[in-house]
């Protein structure tokens, strides 16, 4: 069987970014054979979603010309606050008349009008209900037809074709899953934390199959923002302070007396109370399995001290999530310390572009 290609695009709030995959016969890691960013000019992608079709448009188009990526057809990623994921109980029927029904099924569980959403459902299992009847356990995806589509013009008018359109959770999954040393299931679940600008996704799978999935409307940018605000700066000073301070060792305490290291505790110990708080509902579910460790991805997680202190909230092994480390690297064109430094960028898109290969 011959092999084939890829190419993941996320669009995030600070920039775009995309991976090109090549997979071979017979399976086998893939091979990363390109990967480029461009930044966004501020308030073209707000928490999220595309505001500005035309500014998203161009930074793509600059983004393809820069890196000479293979093909124009793209996995496009979404992930906001448009987007609602929710574990349900749907009626067990075949696939494809599950399919039809959903927009009868779930007007109850979500908050949108279903007329106005995108549907879809990922099964995780068949049980027996309550009630004696057969239903299929299952996470339900809802999101904003308005938000997806403005994504989607914003690919085709950079001159593209977006042959799917997937949630980035999911994505994060296929890019980090791990297996135990043996490379069994071990039956407990691992947490993955990737870490944006001003989006945080989390998910939590058990072997690979995905149990809870939350989309938390925080990220790097909200602490950049908050030294900028307190220590009256602009936002590029404001992030170079960010990356030479650090969270403390312990909460309440300071790593430093200078007034950024108040402003850096104060709103990242807000945004690990989410994390934590996040994982706490998930356990407090009566499907949730017992979670071994969390994962940390994306550019925000590159806070200082972000993965001790979430693993003294927590009470979790924290590791930092490497994408490259299943993947061969081709002539991608950068050096072993740049390719360091976009590791924690890339799981999102070549977490999409993997699931053409799935």
């Amino acid at each position: 069987m011959a092999g084939r290609t890829a190419i993941g695009l996320d669009i995030g709030t600070s920039g775009v970014r995309a991976a090109q995959v090549s997979f071979g016969r017979g399976g086998g890691p893939g091979t990363l054979d390109r990967f480029g960013q461009v930044a966004l000019e501020a308030g073209a992608v707000v928490d999220g979603e595309v505001v500005d079709v035309d500014a998203v448009a161009g930074a793509i188009r600059h983004l393809w010309g820069a890196t000479r990526f293979s093909g124009k057809d793209v996995v496009l990623g979404v992930a906001n606050q448009r987007v609602i994921v929710r574990q349900v109980e749907l009626p067990s029927l075949p696939p494809a008349e599950l399919k039809a029904s959903l927009p009868y099924q779930v007007q109850d569980f979500i908050p949108m009008p279903v007329d106005q959403v995108l549907l879809d459902y990922h099964p995780l299992e068949e049980v027996v209900n309550e009630q004696g009847n057969r239903v299929l356990r299952a996470l339900l995806v809802a999101a904003s037809k308005e938000m997806v589509w403005r994504s989607v013009d914003a690919v085709r008018k950079a001159g593209l074709r977006p042959v799917h359109v997937d949630l980035v959770p999911f994505a994060l999954l296929r890019a980090m899953a791990k297996m135990d040393h043996l490379g069994f299931d071990s039956g407990e679940a691992d947490v993955v934390v990737n870490v944006g600008a001003s989006v945080t996704n989390i998910i939590v799978h058990a072997g690979g199959v995905p149990r809870f999935v939350r989309i938390v409307p925080m990220g790097g940018a909200d602490i950049t923002d908050a030294i900028a605000e307190r220590l009256g700066v602009g936002l590029d000073e404001a992030e170079t302070v960010k990356h030479q301070s650090a969270l403390s060792e312990h909460p309440g305490q300071f790593a430093t007396e200078r007034a950024e290291a108040k402003v850096i505790e104060s709103a990242g110990s807000a945004f690990i109370d989410e994390i934590r708080n996040s994982l706490d509902y998930y356990k407090a579910q009566p499907t949730s399995t017992p979670v071994r460790r969390l994962i940390l991805a994306g550019g925000g997680a590159r806070l200082g001290g972000l993965a001790h202190r979430l693993a003294a909230s927590t009470h979790l092994p924290v590791e930092q999530g490497s994408v490259l480390a299943s993947l061969r690297v081709g002539n991608v064109g950068l050096t072993s310390e740049q390719l360091e430094y976009v590791d924690p960028l890339a799981s999102v898109p070549v977490g999409l572009a993997m699931g053409v290969h799935s």
